[in-house]
């Protein structure tokens, strides 16, 4: 993985074997960003999403492997605990066209991916919901 500001923005680049949520978490400490908006394009071979399931406040998971093209990376960072918390969707297309996505619970990058953060100014925290079982974006 490397990285470079520009400004608000943040361009990573990660390389074969970076676990992209991990890889984010630590430019988003080290940067100390606290906010930010997140986009990227990029490929895969390894990577799971989930899908909310609303009576089971939990994810129903699905494991893909395999040549995939990241067609987006969608997202944001905000913090939890005092901890970068990110909130990644991800798209992607295998080699025969299907296209698979949802809540990126887990990802490795198979050859390279182009990601930007573009940050703001101020803290968006985040507290769970007991009722919705989920953490949500909190306003002090």
């Amino acid at each position: 993985m490397e990285y470079q500001n520009f400004g608000n923005t943040v361009v990573v680049r990660l390389d074969s074997g970076d676990r992209i949520a991990e890889s984010l978490g630590q430019v988003a400490k080290a940067e100390s960003i606290s906010a930010a908006s997140i986009t990227g394009i990029g490929a895969t071979d390894d990577f799971t999403v989930g899908v909310f399931d609303l009576e089971k406040s939990d994810y129903n998971r699905m494991h893909y492997t395999g040549n995939h093209e990241i067609n987006a990376l969608v997202g944001n960072l905000t913090a939890k605990d005092g901890e970068p918390y990110l909130h990644l969707h991800i798209t992607c297309t295998d080699r025969e066209g299907k296209v698979v996505g949802g809540h990126l619970l887990e990802g490795t990058v198979s050859l390279t991916a182009e990601i930007f953060l573009q940050s703001f100014e101020g803290l968006i925290d985040r507290k769970y919901d007991k009722a919705l079982g989920i953490n949500q974006i909190h306003f002090a």
